[in-house]
């Protein structure tokens, strides 16, 4: 699951005058900590709602990425920027005005008469989440000034970030069945206002003093480029891979992006400094983050519409089905830990992605006669647990040889990356997967059924469905084993050069 990161090492906020530490800072953690997990909430409490929402709004099977990745590419793509601006506007300032933002999307989501409604709140969400996120966590930063206080502090906002996953599958689970899939989204509204009044009456504010403007046209080019890409991705289900519309996109989204490493190579402020790639070590970690957030994030998609659709699990029951998930990657970040201080990153890093390769590869033999104990839960705890071990590690890697400048965005880089990579695996691994089900009935002469629960109760369209998720799978093992090629051959960084203490914490 993904975790939310802060952008910048909070500097010039009224803990460096030595004031004497908050009084309310134990009040001001619950404050910030629920902040934070509406912001992880809604990257999963959704999951479960999607077919019932597509039910309702007619969006089509294929096109249920959109209600995952209308939220992650604008909080990939902002996070950067939002943590920027949360530091030099006023951290306290952007968690209010973020928290109201979020309630109001929440409300317009929840409200969505249509398809385009829908997906047009979810992406407002994101970009009020990577404004949220960011500030919240810098708001702990600057709120616990004593070393083990802050350590202390961090645990409970690393258990919430990790929990908070669970929680939405589960919680999206029984809104969807006993309430309504709208309640998924309108039950951010109480939780928003709530943590928007305690902010006001109980949070500092703290900001950086401005050095310089913002970071905007880099920010314009990086989300251009990246939503570009992403819909070139998804054009060949409607024209095909060979089309000249298809590669338009892409070329032109590559371009984009070409142009935005060359802006922030010559920014004075760049949203993302171009010499924290330098680092051979870092480059790994980014690249690592991007392919397994890729592979991580279709497996959710895809695996809810198996288990509501094929298997007919209700919303309750699928929730409960992705628990062992949240649990694996918890148990392999606490195990992560530890081994990355005794045999160092590269080992750790290439056990996680070669875990994920043969997780997804297992999973790959899906088919209407699979069962959830006998395929699904053993392969998802295998590939859970080294996502654990991925995230714990790169998390380290990321900051080694980092100067404290540079820590707080270099760190934050890291969920950039899992964020972005989410968003543009769920567009090629959901392309992969409806082209080969269309491919697989048209060489048997049979049309395909719009109706995704009626095509759950035809057997030749359910094999064509399995077919395609089965390729898909493939493809995201490779993206796994790509990342373990990269980890042996990129990572040379010893466990002595890890970062400790509170460069640790601070993710």
């Amino acid at each position: 699951m993904p975790k939310s990161t802060s952008t910048v090492e909070p500097k010039g906020s009224f803990v460096a005058g030595g004031a004497a530490p908050d009084p309310k800072r134990w009040i001001a953690l619950i404050v910030i900590g629920v902040a934070q997990l509406m912001v992880v909430l809604d990257a999963t409490i959704t999951n479960i709602a999607m077919p019932r929402a597509a039910a309702e709004l007619g969006i089509a099977q294929a096109d249920l990425q959109w209600i995952i990745t209308a939220y992650a590419l604008p909080f990939g793509s902002l996070l950067l920027l939002g943590g920027r601006i949360a530091d030099y506007v006023g951290r306290k300032k952007v968690m209010i005005i973020a928290l109201s933002g979020f309630a109001l999307a929440s409300a317009l989501g929840g409200a969505a008469s249509q398809a385009w409604m829908l997906l047009a709140a979810r992406g407002l969400q994101g970009v009020f989440a990577a404004a949220l996120a960011p500030a919240a966590l810098s708001m702990l930063t600057v709120t616990f000034t004593d070393a083990k206080e802050r350590a202390k502090a961090f645990a409970v906002f690393g258990a919430i970030a990790g929990g908070g996953a669970a929680v939405g599958l589960l919680l999206g689970g029984v809104l969807t069945e006993y309430a309504n899939w709208r309640w998924c989204l309108l039950v951010n509204i109480p939780i928003a206002i709530g943590a928007m009044f305690a902010a006001i009456a109980i949070l500092r504010e703290s900001k950086t003093e401005s050095t310089g403007h913002y970071d905007v046209p880099g920010a314009v080019l990086a989300t251009l480029g990246l939503a570009g890409l992403v819909w070139g991705f998804t054009r060949p289900e409607k024209v095909g891979w060979a089309s000249l519309d298809t590669w338009s996109w892409i070329g032109g989204a590559v371009i984009v992006l070409a142009l935005f490493v060359v802006w922030e190579s010559r920014s004075t402020n760049p949203l993302l400094p171009i010499r924290i790639l330098a680092n051979r070590n870092r480059a790994a970690a980014y690249l690592v983050g991007m392919l397994v957030g890729a592979g991580m994030f279709s497996l959710f998609l895809f695996l809810t519409i198996y288990l509501q659709i094929v298997l007919q699990y209700t919303p309750v029951k699928a929730g409960f089905a992705f628990l062992p998930f949240s649990a694996g990657i918890v148990l392999g970040a606490g195990v992560g830990s530890q081994l990355v201080l005794k045999v160092g990153p590269r080992i750790v890093v290439t056990t996680g992605s070669t875990l994920g390769a043969i997780a997804l590869f297992w999973m790959s033999s899906i088919a209407p006669d699979t069962t959830y104990v006998g395929t699904i839960l053993p392969a998802m705890v295998v590939m859970a647990f080294g996502v654990g071990f991925i995230f714990m590690a790169t998390t380290n890697i990321a900051l080694v040889g980092i100067s404290n400048n540079d820590a707080g965005v270099a760190s934050a880089v890291v969920n950039t990356t899992q964020q972005v990579g989410g968003s543009l695996g769920i567009a090629l691994l959901s392309t992969i997967s409806s082209t080969t089900f269309l491919r697989y009935l048209t060489d048997r002469g049979v049309a395909p059924i719009a109706d995704p629960y009626s095509a759950a109760i035809d057997p030749v369209q359910v094999a064509a469905t399995l077919h395609g998720y089965g390729v898909a799978f493939k493809v995201a093992a490779g993206l796994f084993a790509l990342a373990a090629v990269i980890a042996v051959t990129l990572i040379s960084a010893k466990k002595s050069d890890l970062p400790t203490g509170a460069a640790v914490a601070m993710h």
